[in-house]
């Protein structure tokens, strides 16, 4: 982030709370909510709570709210679609041999 943003920021922003990934989440005075990715700029990274006060579902911050970790409740993994270690399934092998692949006459 350039030095303008994080000067203005500090100067008009308040800052309400930061989640366990590192972002941090602020509110300007006309009530514009935003959030400050720690790292790359990943929305897949935003927490269930904290993604509801950023759309206005909800006025409570939730720093306020008491959430527990449920067991059965996965590992945030980031969205790697479009990076090198995007997932790209393999094509199965036909077990019918009797036909073949389609390929273009150059």
């Amino acid at each position: 982030m350039d030095l303008i943003n994080k000067i203005c920021i500090k100067i008009f922003c308040k800052k309400v709370g930061s989640d366990e990934f590192g972002n941090q989440y602020f509110v300007n005075k006309s009530n514009k909510r935003f959030v400050v990715y720690n790292g790359s700029p990943e929305p897949s990274k935003v927490p269930f709570e904290w993604h509801g006060w950023l759309h206005y579902s909800t006025d409570l911050v939730p720093v306020q709210i008491n959430t527990k970790q449920h067991a059965w409740e996965k590992i945030h993994i980031p969205n790697l679609t479009g990076t090198k270690n995007a997932y790209f399934p393999k094509a199965p092998e036909s077990k019918n041999k009797a036909f073949e692949e389609w390929r273009p006459k150059n």
